[in-house]
């Protein structure tokens, strides 16, 4: 069993609360905490949080009344974490975790929510910030692992049922949303958007230069700081 070695407090919506970290798990983020304000979750919904990672997200939706909250990671290290916090918070009863690629460990469940905030950061700036210790990140342009999940949602949501969408400029977002309108049509729309700071490394970066330049990533300065656009997308089945 890995050693918990990191402990934080989730300040986002329906916090204050604890949860613990096993080693290489992702932390929650910017794009966390924004997605999280912009769940709409009903007493009758059936959520699926994919990529949950530590299960904050998960928890969120519990908080806020979901019937029933799965979530679903690549890494046993994340599952084992969020199972524990689960008990932890008294969730465990309407909050399980399963381990596998994307949506593959839940094709037996037909989501009325759908959370996809899987990893889409490029793989060069996940290098030069350390963000993802584990080493998956989101793909060559940060696109790749977003559109794969959007491809593979299938009967796994429901019709009617609302997808929550991170997508922002420090990705090639353009593909991103293109792959989600081969699914969602014109039942897309942004819900929020936010504009962050990154980190003095990633500027200085000759990765993100060229992808700059190739118009992959759109940053824009603000005094000395690079800053980059996040949105949430809640895209609807038809």
């Amino acid at each position: 069993m890995s050693q918990i070695v990191n402990e934080i407090e989730w300040r986002g919506r329906t916090g204050p609360f604890t949860i613990r970290l096993n080693p290489g798990v992702f932390s929650p983020t910017h794009t966390s905490r924004t997605l999280a304000e912009a769940l709409e979750i009903t007493p009758e919904d059936t959520v699926i949080d994919v990529g949950c990672g530590s299960g904050v997200l998960s928890f969120v939706a519990a908080r806020l009344g979901a019937k029933r909250v799965v979530g679903c990671d690549l890494s046993g290290e994340a599952v084992q974490a969020a199972r524990e916090n689960a008990v932890r918070l008294g969730l465990a009863d309407r909050v399980e975790f399963r381990q596998g690629d994307l949506l593959e460990p839940v094709r037996d469940l037909q989501a009325s929510v759908l959370i996809g905030d899987v990893s889409g950061i490029p793989d060069a700036i996940a290098e030069v910030t350390g963000w993802f210790p584990d080493g998956r990140a989101g793909g060559p342009t940060g696109a790749e692992l977003p559109r794969k999940m959007l491809e593979s949602i299938g009967d796994t949501l429901a019709p009617g049922g609302r997808l929550y969408l991170p997508t922002g400029t420090i990705q090639d977002e353009k593909s991103i949303i293109e792959a989600a309108r081969r699914v969602f049509g014109d039942n897309m729309v942004s819900v929020i958007e936010r504009e962050f700071p990154l980190p003095d490394i990633v500027g200085k970066s000759l990765a993100v230069a060229r992808m700059m330049k190739d118009g992959l990533l759109s940053l824009h300065k603000r005094g000395s700081r690079w800053l980059w656009r996040l949105q949430i997308w809640r895209c609807e089945r038809a």
